[in-house]
């Protein structure tokens, strides 16, 4: 009974999968009588759900674990608890160079977090568990995001061992969630007011590949675009080679499902596609991307510069294929060696100021296409979704299908004579001027 009377503050790092954990952490806090402040110093227990993926990522966690263990000083806490992927991935080196830390967790077990953080209370000794995560853990959730926006997971870590990444080191390999698992829970989402339900997975594409010879997420689509309530239906980080004209055909003949396609392709370049052990090639790349003009879709892609051996005449000619197919959005990053990882230890690592360099032209050339895609959409209407409202300005911000949340810009617009609108409501909106990133119109 004590936990009803402490207040947990909660600080989550990383991706939304994370977030999709943070939140599960916390409806079996909930569970257990704990409630929350946003405010940490008026937390008796602080937790921190980290990010290990990258160099940048692992300096942010350590940087807000420590920041936060200052309120032991400062404020009321009187537990510090750590999760996530940097724990799990170095939990012995956290344990003995952090003192800091009283309960450390890793991934996927949450379902022994109030226990843990009840022994640490009562025994005063710092509690560790980190096992290798092998299954799902199922349990309500508490939303961290705005009420009309969730996160569903449909999988959870990697098969796919590209040479960059240290995701399967973390988070074991590839599984499938349940499907009925799955829509259950766009269903109870639903029922609760969500109106945008985002799927995600480190490879959505991978989706129901467990247990048939191709993916099953054009399947699991149209069932979950068919649960009352489910105004949108957006899916993220789909893979060339398994993005076919099945999952096309699914978003053309459900108009509730975002007409938006994530695809992370890092580069066009073969021979870098092979270094990097990324499945497909540059020509499933450019089928996607054929099928997705043809059907009228928004995309996205994530890009690596400066990979191992990455040659000037390649990433020139990574240039040109981004100014050719034009990515509406689009999000680049400079190569980092992680630990562990095969192509940490490939001889051919370029210098960090040519990396910085051709991460600067790269997205000087994508904010001139990002600019010119916005312009084409001046003069038409859109369904947008209310996200907030500059009073001062008088102005109210939203977001169509083709902008996803944290990742994309916004669209800012005057409420005309239909007044202001609340957030979560769907309202139609002329575009009347494109900026770089951000969109400006009228409501209608």
């Amino acid at each position: 009974m004590a936990a009803k009377r402490l207040k947990v503050g909660m600080v989550s790092l990383g991706c939304n999968k994370n977030r999709v954990d943070s939140e599960l952490a916390l409806g079996a806090l909930q569970e257990r009588g704990y409630t929350f402040t946003a405010d940490p110093a008026e937390a008796d227990i602080l937790m921190v759900n980290t990010c290990g993926f990258i160099g940048p990522a692992k300096e942010e966690s350590i940087d807000t674990i420590l920041e936060m263990a200052e309120y032991k000083k400062t404020g009321r806490c009187r537990l510090l608890v750590v999760t996530g992927c940097l724990t799990q991935r170095y939990e012995q080196a956290l344990m003995e160079e952090m003192p800091e830390i009283d309960v450390m967790m890793g991934v996927g077990q949450y379902q022994a977090l109030a226990d843990t953080i009840e022994t640490a209370l009562t025994t005063g000794e710092r509690q560790c568990r980190c096992e290798d995560p092998k299954r799902f853990y199922e349990h309500s959730r508490v939303l961290t995001t705005p009420s009309y926006t969730a996160y569903t997971r449909i999988g959870e870590g990697c098969s796919n061992r590209c040479t960059f990444c240290a995701i399967p080191l973390i988070r074991g390999s590839y599984r499938s969630r349940p499907r009925e698992k799955v829509l259950e829970e766009v269903r109870l989402l639903a029922e609760r007011g969500v109106k945008e339900h985002i799927l995600v997975a480190q490879d959505t594409t991978r989706y129901g590949t467990d247990w048939q010879k191709h993916s099953a997420l054009p399947e699991l689509m149209r069932d979950a675009a068919a649960i009352p309530g489910v105004e949108w239906l957006r899916v993220l980080y789909c893979y060339p080679d398994e993005t076919d004209e099945r999952l096309f055909d699914v978003m053309a003949d459900n108009s509730n499902i975002c007409k938006y396609l994530d695809l992370p392709i890092q580069h066009i370049d073969d021979r870098i596609l092979r270094r990097m052990a990324r499945r497909g090639d540059s020509g499933d790349i450019r089928r996607c991307l054929r099928l997705a003009r043809e059907h009228g879709l928004t995309t996205r892609t994530s890009i690596i510069v400066g990979f191992p051996g990455e040659t000037e005449d390649e990433f020139r000619r990574l240039l040109d294929f981004l100014e050719e197919a034009e990515f509406d959005r689009l999000g680049a990053f400079a190569y980092s060696a992680e630990e562990d990882t095969p192509a940490a230890s490939f001889p051919d690592q370029i210098p960090e100021e040519v990396k910085q360099e051709r991460l600067d032209r790269l997205m000087r050339l994508q904010a001139g296409i990002s600019l010119r895609r916005n312009q084409l959409r001046v003069g038409s209407v859109e369904k947008v979704l209310v996200t907030g409202a500059d009073l001062d300005q008088g102005l109210l911000l939203g977001r169509s299908e083709r902008e996803a949340p944290e990742t994309d810009g916004e669209i800012l617009f005057t409420p005309g004579q239909a007044g202001m609108a609340e957030p979560g409501t769907f309202v139609q909106v002329r575009i009347t001027e494109a900026e770089t990133y951000d969109l400006k119109g009228e409501r209608v």
